[in-house]
């Protein structure tokens, strides 16, 4: 049960909101029916201020004296709040604020940032690139400054629902990215070479910390410098697209549970920038991953690269990147907490369909550190490790991940095929082809497109996938189970684990 100290409220009658040209809107009551609530709670955590509308947990009502406001909400007392909460994103910004002033409880549902965020993607505002962020999805909405947003005493609200987004977006990462096992420690290396990464790293998440210096973005690059020279770029930022100069005022001013993730997978483009090993590149992939066996598909190959910025709390949740790829993600500026797990483990809080085709885990990653991160750190499989600027994560094909920032900043990332993970990769494009993701629509059969490729370029090496193809086969038989020999035809025992995982539209893939 979480129990959180209350809200110190000055002596004050009622809380006027204006609209952003000035004009008085409504005045609502501070001491109508519930009245204040004074109990002195203690606090689970120093770095969680309270709640600055006073709500409190679901808990905390059966140790108030006072009334709760949730009385005062008439028939809608019928609907548990996960259902109130999803009914108020089917509504309009006026409706939202009319219902808003009927009573506190209401007030406090209305005020959800997460309603608000709903109003903004549905609204005119949401389509435009540029535009002055206010510091919530609400103000922003409605032009309201912060002297203008109503604060209403709702410490009489007692709700889970509520009061869980502001711990998630509050609580210290510090208490989970400390204290790393020696078992769970990702090794971390200066810089190796291909021979070594073939032979003995291509299976295995490591960091490098000497391997990415070269490249002149790791000496130029800041959030600062980025905004000076690419303000009126437009990024993708998960479901928005936002001029940078949006996005830097976003990320330096928000309280958001989940923060919006810059991720744009066409960056180079935008901000014409050269990438290999030529005069000007900005960067160019560590040479100690090999070859990139999709290169083979020339301008056909899926979307690989992305550039990566974001708030200290936003990042990704579990996931294993398209197509079956391994991955390299470098930190430019900042540092990240990686949690990985291998990809036949069974992650806690993480629920996979039998194809393998949708993963179910809580909507945020400080709901799953809450919840879940003491018992997956006990599980033997489990590494971690933290990421710093200028070092370099390898992500191997298949692995479980979740990522989030530790400080705003600036990473790259790339997908790319191994040749150990040859097999792995056509056992994908084979036999999940409605899981395969970031191909161009034109191009029905990625399959047989880079089959085709390899056979004409090197067919030898197609070959050897070939062989890894079998292998997998075989151990995939041998640990399906038994074979049961009642029939005249044998019969495999049947399972929910697959050795791939595609995800979501092109346009939202998250490596």
């Amino acid at each position: 049960m979480m129990l959180l100290s209350s809200n110190e409220w000055q002596n004050q009658n009622c809380a006027l909101e204006e609209d952003g040209k000035g004009n008085q809107l409504s005045s609502h009551s501070v001491t109508g029916r519930g009245g204040n609530s004074s109990e002195d709670d203690s606090t689970i955590d120093s770095s969680i201020p309270p709640h600055p509308l006073g709500i409190k947990p679901l808990g905390n009502k059966y140790f108030s004296a006072g009334a709760d406001a949730r009385m005062s909400i008439g028939a809608l007392q019928a609907l548990p709040d996960e259902v109130l909460m999803q009914l108020l994103e089917y509504m309009d910004a006026r409706t939202l604020r009319m219902l808003g002033y009927a009573c506190k409880y209401l007030f406090a549902c209305c005020m959800a940032d997460d309603v608000w965020k709903s109003v903004f993607l549905e609204s005119d505002l949401g389509k435009k690139t540029s535009f002055e962020w206010r510091g919530s999805w609400r103000a922003t909405v409605l032009g309201l400054s912060p002297e203008q947003t109503a604060r209403v005493d709702c410490s009489n609200v007692f709700s889970d629902v509520l009061h869980r987004p502001f711990v998630c977006s509050h609580i210290s990462l510090l208490q989970y990215t400390r204290n790393i096992p020696a078992a769970n420690q990702i090794d971390r290396l200066q810089n190796m070479s291909y021979e070594e990464f073939a032979e003995k790293w291509s299976k295995k998440p490591f960091i490098l910390t000497d391997c990415i210096q070269p490249w002149p973005v790791t000496k130029s690059w800041t959030l600062e410098g980025l905004l000076s020279q690419y303000a009126e770029v437009v990024f993708r930022a998960e479901a928005v697209d936002w001029t940078f100069a949006t996005y830097y005022q976003y990320m330096r001013n928000t309280q958001d549970e989940s923060p919006l993730y810059l991720f744009d997978r066409k960056f180079a483009e935008k901000m014409s920038l050269k990438v290999g090993k030529e005069n000007g590149a900005a960067y160019w992939k560590p040479q100690c991953f090999g070859p990139d066996l999709f290169e083979h598909l020339g301008a056909e190959r899926p979307a690989h690269r992305w550039l990566i910025i974001g708030p200290k709390r936003s990042g990704s949740t579990f996931h294993k990147d398209p197509n079956a790829t391994s991955a390299w993600n470098a930190v430019i500026q900042g540092a990240k907490y990686w949690i990985m797990f291998p990809p036949s483990a069974t992650v806690p809080g993480v629920f996979v369909s039998k194809d393998s085709s949708e993963v179910t885990s809580p909507l945020s990653i400080a709901e799953w550190l809450l919840e879940f991160h003491a018992e997956a750190r006990r599980l033997p499989e489990c590494r971690e490790g933290i990421c710093r600027a200028g070092e370099i994560l390898h992500v191997p094909s298949g692995w479980w991940h979740l990522v989030v920032n530790l400080e705003d900043g600036i990473a790259l990332t790339q997908n790319f095929v191994p040749r150990s993970h040859l097999g792995g990769v056509l056992s994908f494009l084979r036999d999940k082809a409605d899981q395969v993701s970031g191909f161009e629509k034109r191009i029905s059969d990625p399959y047989g497109l880079f089959v085709s490729r390899l056979r004409e370029e090197q067919p030898d090496l197609l070959e050897e996938g070939f062989k890894q193809l079998a292998e997998r086969k075989r151990r995939w038989e041998t640990v399906v189970g038994d074979v049961d020999s009642s029939g005249d035809q044998p019969q495999k025992k049947n399972t929910g684990f697959s050795f791939g995982f595609g995800f979501g539209d092109e346009d939202d893939e998250i490596p």
